[in-house]
């Protein structure tokens, strides 16, 4: 029977209240292994889960600051606080909200994270009242506007870090803003000055964060650095702007070999400098997948190529391919077009991608995973 349409099980909790700390602690148990496995904590609802930090991409923004001061401007369900206290003497927690607020200061209480002071109060307002300077301030701002529609400009979020930036300044030399990976990064960079570097921080090719890492006076080329975070281990790649800029690609017919780049090095634009980097070649400009004729360490899928086809239902009936993996790049049709037109179910050890050659031609590869 349901929880819901038991009679009261606590005197003080209700079964709604109950039930909400049952789900909430569901969704905690592999985003926040931590939490799920302390005693006596208290969980939000499941929205808070769902918008915060996860563990894994917490450490990751606090293995990027140290010092002895950070200010968390919004502070949230104090994920990634706590992971900043560990990095540095003191963090400062800011939550608005004043029932998000109570529940992170006794999570954090239980977490032991003594060295984290809460407060129920506006980050900025916080920082700019304060009469001292931190080593760094910590911003994640909200990607929703009074519509609840998904934006992409930083200006449009909340607090606007783009109307705040000289404040937060005044106040630290290093600014650490996360950001939706939906934003544009180039977009972003017209945006914001002083950036440093720019992280695209992905879990198991799927793009979790934008981290934006903000120094005062600093004016030089922006460092991108790449991660994608796979069960075999990290896949990373690191490049400048400058250096994608210049690169020249080299292009070829489809090799014995093809490589496509992880989720995070798509989102980086990388499109020139992974090949000249790798010493592989394009298939097309606009075709962002990449041939060799030895085997390389890529970071992305490896395949080796079987057999070239032309994109038309003859060829692919003559092949009688029933099931496969499909991927368009730089190709008319969608997928699901591409199944319906070709009769072709999803799965199986087929890897077909539909694309276009370095001649125009839309054509099919028909590969096997490495």
């Amino acid at each position: 029977m349901s929880v819901l349409l038991k009679k009261p099980i606590f005197d003080d909790v209700s079964n709604n209240e109950l039930v909400e700390q049952l789900e909430a602690r569901k969704k905690s148990e592999k985003k926040l292994p931590t939490w799920f496995s302390a005693s006596n904590i208290y969980y939000p609802n499941k929205l808070n889960i769902e918008q915060t930090s996860s563990e894994i991409t917490a450490k990751y923004k606090a293995d990027l600051v140290s010092g002895k001061s950070l200010v968390d401007v919004t502070g949230g369900l104090g994920v990634d606080s706590y992971f900043f206290s560990k990095k540095t003497e003191r963090v400062y927690h800011c939550e608005l909200n004043e029932n998000l607020s109570e529940i992170a200061t006794y999570n954090l209480r239980i977490l032991d994270a003594e060295n984290v002071q809460t407060y129920n109060e506006d980050g900025l307002y916080f920082i700019k009242k304060s009469n001292t300077n931190f080593d760094w301030i910590y911003v994640d701002p909200s990607r929703r506007n009074d519509l609840k529609q998904r934006i992409f400009l930083l200006s449009d979020c909340l607090p606007n870090v783009v109307d705040n930036l000289d404040l937060m300044l005044s106040k630290s030399d290093n600014i650490l803003i996360k950001t939706a990976p939906l934003l544009d990064i180039s977009a972003g960079i017209k945006e914001l000055d002083h950036i440093k570097e720019i992280h695209i921080v992905a879990i198991q090719n799927d793009v979790k964060e934008l981290l934006w890492v903000l120094q005062k006076k600093y004016q030089g080329s922006i460092s991108i650095k790449t991660i994608n975070k796979t069960l075999k281990g990290d896949q990373t790649f690191n490049f400048n702007i400058q250096s994608e800029k210049e690169a020249i690609s080299k292009f070829s017919e489809p090799l014995i070999y093809l490589y496509e780049p992880n989720a995070a090095i798509l989102k980086s634009g990388a499109f020139k400098i992974i090949g000249q980097a790798k010493q592989v070649k394009k298939l097309h400009t606009n075709t962002h997948l990449y041939t060799s004729n030895s085997l390389i360490d890529f970071p992305g899928r490896r395949f080796i190529i079987e057999v070239i086809l032309p994109y038309n239902k003859s060829a692919l009936k003559k092949a009688r391919i029933k099931k496969a993996n499909i991927t368009t790049r730089n190709f008319p049709e969608s997928v699901v077009t591409i199944r319906k037109k070709m009769k072709i179910k999803d799965g199986g050890e087929i890897y077909l991608f539909f694309t276009k050659d370095l001649n125009e031609n839309v054509v099919v590869l028909q590969c096997k995973r490495v």
